[in-house]
C-alpha cells in the first residue's frame, strides 16, 4: 500500500531491506474500509509491529498496546496524530468498537491477551485477528473459539489471512502470569506470560548460572534479562554489587522486578529498552547477556551486534562482558571484532560462554 511506503523500522539499520509491514497489515487495512467497518472510531490495536496498522487507522480514535519496546518506539516514531500508547496488558480497558489482533507466535501470550480482553469487552465486539499464513497454527483458532467466539477467515492473499471473530463468551480469570520453582532459586520465579522458556528453565541458562563469576563487581548488567535469574544468581554470588535489568519486554522487566524483590532487601535498577542503546544508562563493570536471534518472526544476528556495541560504551574500563550462546552463532567472531579479545571460558556440546574485556 502507497500510504505504507515511507514507515521505517526501530532500530534504524543501514540499507536494511526489511519494510515495516507485511501483506497482512495490508489485509486489515483494506478491510476496515470496508462498509462493515467504516464508522466503528474507537479502535484497540494489539501488537502492531512497527506501525502500520497505527497509521493506517490514525484518523480514528485508536488505542495501540504492545509488549515491545522496540515495537512501541517505532509506533510514535511512525505515527503524526496522537494516539494512545499501552504497554501494561494488565492495565488494559476501555469501551471499543473494534478491536485488531495480530497474531504472536507464543500462545501464552496469546491467551493472556484474550483472557484480558473478556474482561473488559463488550458483547458482540467485532475482532479482526490477522496473520501470515505460515505463522497461524491451530492453537490460535482453539484459543480464538475458547475465549471470543466463533471464527471464520478471509481469503488468503500475498499469504496472509485474516480470522474473524465476535465476542459472545463470559469474563475468565485469568491464570497469568504463572509461578515456576526451579532448583537454581529458593523463591518460586513470577513468569509473565511472553517471556521465553516461562514455564522451565532453559537448558541455555542453566550452563549460563554455573559460570557466573564471583568478583569486585559495582554493577552487573543483566542484558536481555527475562525473569531475571541471570540478575538474582549474580546478586547472590556478589551481593555487594548492584543489578540492572534491561529488556525490550515490558513483561520482562515486570517479571524481573518482582523476582528480585521476592529475594533481596535492597534495591536494583530496571530498564524497558532496546538493547542499551540510551546514553544515560549507567555504566557497568561486569555484562551478563543470552542474546535472542529473533525479533518476532525475523530471524538474525543483529539484536547481538547491537547488545555487543551498545554494552562496550557503557563498560568500565577493564570490565568484562559474558555471553552465552549456541556455538555454531560464532558470537566470538562478533565479540573479537568489536573488544578486540575473546576467551571461550566454557562451553559443552550445544553452547559456548565467552568472555571479552574492555581494554
Amino acid at each position: 500500500m502507497n500510504i505504507l511506503k515511507n514507515l521505517k523500522r526501530y532500530p534504524t539499520i543501514k540499507n536494511n531491506p526489511l519494510q515495516a509491514w507485511d501483506a497482512s497489515d495490508e489485509l486489515v487495512l483494506s478491510e476496515v474500509e470496508s462498509l462493515k467497518y467504516l464508522n466503528l472510531k474507537k479502535v484497540l490495536i494489539l501488537n502492531d509491529s512497527f506501525g502500520a496498522l497505527s497509521f493506517g487507522l490514525q484518523e480514528r480514535e485508536v488505542t495501540t498496546y504492545s509488549d515491545s519496546f522496540v515495537s512501541t518506539k517505532a509506533i510514535a516514531s511512525n505515527i503524526q496524530k496522537r494516539i494512545s500508547l499501552r504497554s501494561d496488558l494488565k492495565r488494559l480497558s476501555g469501551d471499543y468498537e473494534l478491536v485488531i489482533f495480530k497474531l504472536p507466535k507464543n500462545l501464552s501470550f496469546m491467551e493472556d491477551s484474550l483472557i484480558e480482553l473478556t474482561n473488559f469487552l463488550t458483547t458482540d465486539t467485532p475482532i479482526i485477528f490477522s496473520g501470515m499464513i505460515k505463522h497461524m497454527s491451530s492453537g490460535h483458532f482453539d484459543l480464538i473459539n475458547k475465549y471470543i467466539g466463533e471464527t471464520s477467515t478471509s481469503l488468503a492473499k500475498k499469504k496472509a489471512r485474516l480470522i474473524y471473530a465476535t465476542f459472545t463468551k463470559e469474563s475468565v480469570t485469568n491464570q497469568y502470569p504463572i509461578s515456576l520453582k526451579i532448583d537454581e532459586w529458593k523463591e518460586p520465579l513470577v513468569n509473565e506470560s511472553n517471556l521465553f522458556s516461562r514455564e522451565k528453565l532453559d537448558i541455555g541458562t542453566r550452563f549460563f548460572l554455573e559460570n557466573i563469576p564471583t568478583g569486585d563487581f559495582t554493577k552487573i548488567l543483566d542484558l536481555g534479562c527475562a525473569n531475571g535469574i541471570v540478575g538474582l544468581n549474580a546478586k547472590k554470588k556478589n551481593p555487594s554489587a548492584k543489578i540492572v535489568f534491561v529488556d525490550d519486554s515490558y513483561m520482562a522487566i515486570k517479571s524481573s522486578k518482582e523476582n528480585y524483590n521476592n529475594s533481596f532487601e535492597d534495591s536494583a535498577d530496571y530498564f524497558w529498552t532496546n538493547c542499551y542503546e540510551e546514553k544515560d544508562l549507567p555504566q557497568v563493570d561486569l555484562v551478563l547477556c543470552n542474546p535472542p536471534f529473533h525479533q518476532g518472526t525475523t530471524i538474525g544476528d543483529f539484536i547481538a551486534w547491537q547488545m555487543f556495541n551498545d554494552a562496550k560504551k557503557k563498560l568500565l574500563k577493564g570490565g568484562k562482558m559474558i555471553v552465552i550462546g549456541n556455538g555454531h552463532l560464532r558470537y566470538d567472531l562478533k565479540l573479537k571484532k568489536i573488544f578486540g579479545n575473546c576467551t571461550v571460558i566454557n562451553q559443552n556440546k550445544k553452547f559456548m560462554i565467552l568472555e571479552s574485556f574492555k581494554q
